[in-house]
């Protein structure tokens, strides 16, 4: 549990160090909501439903997504002694659904400033984003590690990325559709119980397989 701590605290520290990057995340969030606002104004709710969702990807991308990939490799040798790979990855995961978690609350609350706030039920449209936050960090840090022992390979994570993320963006919005128009939609409970177990088989798959990249 202390080496977790550790690495935890040195990923904040580094991000903190690194303020260009956070910052930048956040300029381009408020350049997004700001564009769309000017051109569409107040959009109508299933509409500003797509366009969340589509932020927050891009926002995934931005900033959960290099969480491996900047990492110099001759660390990942001094990373070797200090931790097992399955607490070095969770450690990693824990710092991007943080920062994450963050951003999120951050998108949502420029949305409601600009782009108004035409959600029937703000309690389970939020928590929808939470679990999201989550499903979209546990993928993209999952796809970083892969990318990161392959030589450094952002190419690979895009092309990996892309039939993983899809699903998860699709029943994200699905799923908000129940808080945006409270209207019935027919195996809600289903669809966010596979969203879950998703969550967890990438989290779980990561544990198994990390260890065999970090090897290499």
């Amino acid at each position: 549990m202390s080496t977790f701590i550790s690495l935890v605290k040195k990923d904040f520290l580094m991000e903190w160090r690194q303020k260009h990057t956070l910052f930048g995340v956040l300029l381009y969030v408020g350049a997004t909501v700001f564009v769309v606002y000017m051109m569409m104004g107040q959009p109508e709710a299933r509409t500003w439903n797509a366009l969340f969702w589509i932020t927050q990807l891009f926002v995934s991308v931005n900033s959960v997504a290099k969480s491996f990939l900047q990492e110099h490799p001759n660390r990942f040798r001094y990373y070797y002694t200090l931790a097992d790979p399955a607490t070095f990855l969770l450690a990693k995961m824990f710092y991007s659904i943080s920062i994450m978690f963050v951003m999120s609350l951050i998108s949502l609350f420029l949305y409601f400033v600009m782009l108004g706030w035409p959600l029937m039920q703000s309690g389970l449209f939020i928590a929808i984003t939470l679990t999201g936050s989550l499903s979209l960090s546990a993928v993209f840090t999952f796809l970083s590690a892969i990318a990161a022992r392959a030589q450094q390979n952002a190419a690979l994570m895009a092309i990996l990325g892309f039939p993983l993320v899809t699903p998860v963006l699709m029943i994200l919005s699905k799923l908000a559709l129940k808080a945006v128009d409270n209207v019935y939609i027919p195996d809600w409970w289903h669809l966010a119980v596979v969203l879950l177990c998703l969550d967890v088989l990438v989290i779980v798959l990561g544990v198994i397989l990390f260890p065999f990249l970090w090897r290499e």
